[in-house]
């Protein structure tokens, strides 16, 4: 059995988690990662790899728009290309009552900094000729976009790397505790003596958070993915629609991205499996949008394991019974986009004890007296 000892350890292995060890090697605090199976592998890389702020719960934003300054300096910062284009981000309606969330959402958007641009029909096909006869208007975020979740995650954990950071994958944790002035972390093969504890356990943050004694109800939640062959460029924008059911993207190889609906989770083994009735319903929603991809030949589907909260945000900030512990996790379907400026918030936590951004909606104590039950499915558009 490995022993090690530093300044902080991170339990988890997606974005949010590698951007964490990064900032905290950039503030000079020793850091070691401990990952169950290969960081950025989990929900950080399964998902549709949207950069999007629109359709967000206005507390996130702060936080999403935060990051979208990232995101332009991200290839630089990494020193790596993780695909983000900023194509921007059409949410379409199919109804007249579609385009009424549209229009309302627009205006509270506003008054939180975020300029969506609204087209009605006529200009929605001035643009995008190929969309189909369903589609009645639609609402634009210009400067959103796409990127490869794929990679990002492990281009934050290569970067942890050299800076210095410990970052151990295949390393799942058995069981963590505070003792004295510090926290010991049981995983695999080694034993991390640590001042500070970040959970960013994803799907687990909820176990990890019980070991401390707080409540934390955590579902699993599966996108259900497929991908084309590669096509002609048509779809110029990342897609999404009023109510989440369906999204699609193309990307710079011409594939095909769309999801919609859930996979099926299993939380004991951490494997997440597509549907393929599931698969065929978003096709068939993704051709009632472009009908031209009615004969796009599907490559591969999949889906992954994410951890979704009762009321669709997540958990992020200190523990609210225990110094030195850090929460990041129950992301619900659409935590790509934030996950670089988690590593700054959560550096900011542990190296201060606050953040630069408004985190009090996302305290863990909103859960303290939760009875259930969970509230009506939200948007797993990532």
């Amino acid at each position: 059995m490995e022993h090690l000892s530093v300044d902080v350890a991170i339990i988890g292995g997606g974005t949010a988690a590698c951007a964490t060890a990064v900032a905290l090697r950039e503030a000079g605090l020793t850091v070691a990662l401990l990952e169950k199976r290969l960081c950025g592998a989990g929900a950080s890389g399964v998902n549709f790899g949207g950069v999007r702020q629109q359709g967000r719960d206005f507390v996130e934003l702060p936080l999403s728009r935060r990051s979208r300054i990232l995101w332009d300096g991200l290839n630089a910062k990494l020193g790596e290309d993780v695909g983000f284009e900023a194509t921007g981000h059409i949410k379409l309606a199919r109804s007249e009552a579609d385009m009424a969330v549209l229009e309302a959402y627009a205006r509270d958007a506003a008054e939180h900094g975020l300029d969506l641009q609204l087209l009605g029909a006529n200009a929605l096909r001035a643009e995008m000729p190929w969309l189909g006869p369903a589609v009645v208007g639609a609402s634009l975020s210009p400067t959103d976009g796409q990127a490869n979740p794929r990679v990002v995650g492990p281009a934050f954990a290569r970067l942890a790397r050299r800076l210095g950071a410990e970052v151990r994958e295949h390393a799942p944790v058995h069981h963590a505790a505070r003792d004295g002035a510090g926290f010991t972390v049981e995983a695999e093969g080694v034993t991390v003596r640590s001042r500070s504890l970040v959970n960013a356990a994803g799907a687990y943050g909820g176990a990890v958070a019980g070991w401390f004694g707080e409540a934390a109800p955590v579902a699993p939640l599966s996108p259900n993915m497929v991908v084309t062959e590669p096509l002609p460029h048509l779809v110029t924008r990342s897609i999404g629609v009023v109510g989440g059911d369906v999204y699609v993207r193309q990307t710079r190889r011409g594939n095909v991205v769309l999801g919609g609906g859930r996979g099926t989770a299993d939380s004991a083994d951490g494997l997440a499996r597509p549907v393929s009735a599931t698969s065929l319903g978003a096709g068939a929603k993704t051709l009632t949008l472009i009908p031209d991809l009615a004969h796009a030949q599907v490559i591969r589907s999949w889906s992954g394991l994410d951890g979704e909260m009762p009321d669709h945000i997540p958990v992020i900030g200190p523990s609210s019974t225990t110094p030195g512990l850090v929460h990041a996790f129950g992301f619900s379907g659409h935590g790509f986009q934030l996950g670089p400026v988690m590593g700054e918030i959560l550096a900011e936590l542990v190296t201060t004890g606050r953040s630069a951004s408004p985190l009090h909606p996302f305290r863990i104590e909103r859960f303290a007296d939760w009875r259930g039950p969970f509230r009506s499915e939200g948007e797993i558009e990532h």
